[in-house]
């Protein structure tokens, strides 16, 4: 399994006024947490709420989002859940059938944000 902790790249950056958040994963202890895509798509807001936070930002300043889920059929599942997370105006988002890297992972979110003025 690849561990994530390793990998070269920057969880959170910021260039000018934006903020650029890596794709966030249902993970606990390195490794993919939960079996379903709702348990999994919370868990990974969790983490974007999270990376957020210590930028005393929170997801309302949330722009875009990209999402990859490894099935269409969870679609609805991720969506339900995402929409609970997320309040209107809600961001740009694009959102991808796709494999993930790590073996049980069925949705990866990355989000862009603007810092407050």
């Amino acid at each position: 399994m690849t561990n994530i902790s390793a990998l070269p790249l920057s969880m959170v950056r910021q260039a000018g006024d934006l903020v650029f958040i890596s794709g966030q994963l249902s993970l606990a202890d390195g490794k993919v947490f939960g079996d379903d895509i709702v348990t999994q798509t919370g868990r990974a807001l969790d983490g974007l709420e999270g990376h957020l936070a210590s930028l005393g930002l929170d997801l309302t300043d949330v722009v875009k989002t990209t999402i990859w889920i490894t099935s269409k059929e969870n679609f609805a599942g991720f969506n339900t859940t995402y929409a609970a997370r997320f309040s209107a105006p809600y961001p740009a988002r694009s959102t991808v059938v796709s494999d993930l890297v790590l073996d049980g992972a069925l949705v990866e979110i990355e989000a862009v944000a603007q810092l407050r003025r």
